[in-house]
């Protein structure tokens, strides 16, 4: 069913973690450059809410609670039919549904007046294509998640010739907060790089002695670091080791945000720093968001097509100096880094040509 009539309220749907969600804002960016009139909405799962917070080009988002159906099938139900009624009431004339769960389906089918969708091979019976008008094809692991995101906007007929980006926005009281806890540690307003070494994956993280050396060379030449982790005993042991390896010239600064920043103040410390170093995770991709210079260390994921959605990254693969184990075949609780054939003269010459920018 394509259309050529301008829509006025659109609904997008994605419930995945943070970086799912955060790599379908193009979707909303293109939708907004080519119909700036036109109201968007998002469904998201409420703990990813905050990675859209204060996205303008988001008008309103709304929110499923994994945490219902923990209260009961009465309260849970309840908690359904007040939002399904929320999103009927506001009439979108199409629902792009982003997700492959049969709940998102049932919105898409439901909420909106039209709804597209993406193919997806455990869904390819007659259900899944009567819940959504127009279904685009999956474009492959050669092509960035956020290709395949946009191909659900087919329907729309957009011209060609915008790229669109991936967006993430920080509310000047964000940015006071993180400057404040910042402050407490001695910042006064000094450039640095940060580097945030974890990932809720352990197979993604490089080995904790190569990301000192690496850090210990940026402080040996002069530079202040920021380093972050996550709220999570993994991330918080791993970045204790690593910085207690670490030793400091005279003058220069490392300031430790461990498990203390939430995500819009782990945005504002990225959008501060003059470089950005990570591996395959929501920091890395949140970095893109904020156009800033990054390096970013990649292993056995899908390449093409996770990697930062910006041109200035510098992606450093484990794959070019090393065998790795096939994407499709990683057990993610499984506890062995898998990074480790990657040098620090490496990164290091990413390091300095994305710090020459």
């Amino acid at each position: 069913m394509m259309t050529s009539k301008k829509p006025k309220r659109i609904l997008i749907i994605k419930l995945r973690h943070h970086g799912d969600v955060l790599l379908t804002t193009p979707v909303a960016d293109r939708i907004k450059h080519a119909y700036p009139d036109c109201t968007v909405d998002m469904l998201v799962y409420q703990e990813t809410a905050d990675i859209l917070r204060d996205n303008r080009q988001i008008n309103r988002i709304f929110t499923i609670d994994r945490q219902w159906k923990k209260q009961g099938l009465c309260r849970q139900l309840a908690h359904e039919r007040a939002l399904l009624a929320g999103l009927k009431a506001q009439r979108y004339d199409w629902v792009f549904n982003l997700s492959d769960q049969w709940r998102a389906a049932a919105v898409a089918k439901l909420c909106g007046r039209n709804s597209g969708g993406l193919c997806y091979g455990k869904r390819d019976n007659a259900l899944w294509r009567f819940c959504h008008s127009e279904l685009s094809e999956d474009l492959g692991h050669e092509h960035h998640i956020v290709e395949h995101n946009l191909a659900v906007l087919r329907p729309l007929q957009l011209a060609d010739g915008y790229r669109p980006r991936v967006c993430m926005e920080i509310a000047p009281d964000t940015r006071s907060s993180l400057q404040a806890k910042l402050r407490e540690q001695g910042w006064r307003g000094e450039s640095y790089v940060l580097m945030h070494p974890g990932s809720r994956w352990v197979f993604k993280c490089w080995e904790n002695g190569k990301t000192a050396e690496l850090l210990q060379r940026l402080l040996d030449s002069g530079r202040h670091l920021v380093l972050t982790a996550a709220p999570d005993a993994g991330e918080l042991a791993m970045l204790a080791d690593i910085a207690g390896r670490l030793k400091a010239p005279q003058g220069v600064h490392i300031w430790i945000l461990s498990g203390c920043l939430s995500l819009r103040e782990l945005a504002a410390a990225i959008d501060g720093a003059e470089l950005f170093i990570g591996v395959d995770s929501v920091p890395m991709h949140m970095a893109a968001a904020l156009d800033k210079p990054q390096v970013a260390l990649f292993g056995p994921s899908w390449v093409s097509r996770w990697r930062p959605y910006s041109e200035r990254a510098e992606v450093v693969w484990a794959g070019d100096f090393g065998d790795l184990p096939h994407p499709d075949s990683i057990d993610t609780n499984d506890q062995t880094r898998l990074l480790g054939a990657i040098p620090v003269d490496a990164v290091w010459q990413a390091v300095q040509k994305r710090l020459g920018e």
